[in-house]
């Protein structure tokens, strides 16, 4: 039997020896390096984490309104005779306005004064016999209940004929005018709208929960379509009450409007600001990835992309605080962060090559 089992152990060795795995050329070494050099790397755009101020803010909208207006009447009836101002103008309280026919007021007024003169001599000469007793008591005081009188519809014909003469009762512009020179203006018949806008207020109203977050003199930023910078206000009122049906309070802002940028009536994006930090970990917003146990961002390191579970605090606009996972100066992934997975080699480009490749 041993004739038999040579021959098989032979081929035993000679199947083992082809198995094992010849030694690797240096050829071969070269050319997998070359490989691994010529993998594609992923095109990114970074930013390094900044330190700097965040600020927490309630955003909403804000209706604005003028502090004072006032809707002038006319007091008396007729003609409109002249306009002495237009819309947009600006006026000074007791400017005039327009006028209104005088000639019947001023006529009211003389007649007045013609039966106040009457009753006064008629007085001076009763005065001058009463010492001889030729007039009683009751006569005098008859006539100095009429002279009182007399009086009274002088001063009211002197108060017409003042208001023929429609000025405005505050500071402001002229926002409208309802009549035209000649037309017959009525007794309490709108004739001008003025507003004073050198000061505006912004209402808002924001929900109870942050009624302990607000104070007065608090800051707030309007943001107005049409204007590039937002305009500064400060918290003036605070309603004392909630609505029930909104569970909603009203607050009142106040800024300045001396430039005249802005217009009573204009609806703006508002935002209050509750609170600031100094000098914390700042990165974009646009650099943070949602993933399922919270955010992370991508960290470059060594050309490789590190993917990093991070703590946000205050949003400020397009801008994050980071509490923890990042340090100052670390370069984080703000573009192209979404096509990355952990270890994943990067190749760091400007933000305008980035955009060329897409």
């Amino acid at each position: 039997m041993s004739h038999y089992i040579a021959p098989a152990l032979v081929l035993l060795l000679a199947l083992t020896g082809c198995s094992q795995s010849a030694p690797q050329s240096p050829e071969s070494a070269a050319t997998e390096t070359k490989e691994e050099e010529t993998t594609p790397r992923v095109p990114v755009e970074t930013q390094q984490v900044s330190v700097d101020n965040v600020s927490a803010y309630y955003r909403t909208t804000a209706l604005l309104e003028a502090p004072e207006e006032a809707q002038v009447v006319a007091r008396v009836s007729g003609i409109i005779e002249s306009l002495h101002v237009e819309e947009g103008q600006l006026v000074k309280a007791g400017e005039p306005l327009a006028t209104i026919d005088p000639k019947r007021y001023r006529l009211a007024l003389n007649k007045a004064q013609a039966e106040l003169d009457v009753i006064d001599q008629e007085l001076e000469r009763l005065h001058a016999i009463a010492n001889q007793q030729l007039v009683s008591q009751e006569t005098l005081a008859k006539l100095e209940y009429r002279r009182q009188a007399a009086l009274a519809d002088r001063d009211i014909a002197a108060l017409q004929l003042t208001y023929s003469k429609v000025s405005s009762p505050i500071d402001g512009v002229v926002a409208k005018r309802y009549v035209k020179r000649g037309k017959m203006a009525a007794e309490h018949e709108a004739l001008f709208h003025i507003v004073q806008q050198e000061t505006l207020h912004g209402i808002l109203h924001l929900p109870e929960r942050e009624l302990s977050r607000i104070r007065i003199g608090q800051e707030a930023e309007l943001t107005v379509e049409g204007l590039s910078e937002p305009q500064l206000a400060q918290v003036l009122r605070i309603a004392p009450v909630v609505d029930p049906e909104t569970g909603t309070f009203k607050i009142t802002l106040t800024l300045d409007n001396r430039a005249g940028t802005l217009k009573a009536g204009m609806l703006s994006r508002a935002r209050v600001r509750f609170d600031t930090h100094h000098n914390t970990l700042v990165v974009p917003r646009m650099a943070l990835v949602r993933q399922d146990l919270g955010q992370a961002v991508f960290v470059i390191h060594e050309g490789q992309a590190q993917s990093r579970m991070v703590e946000v605090g205050y949003e400020d606009g397009e801008r994050v605080e980071i509490l923890k996972g990042l340090e100052a100066g670390e370069q984080v992934v703000i573009r192209g962060q979404h096509q990355l997975k952990d270890e994943a080699q990067v190749e760091v480009i400007p933000s305008l090559q980035l955009a060329a490749q897409r």
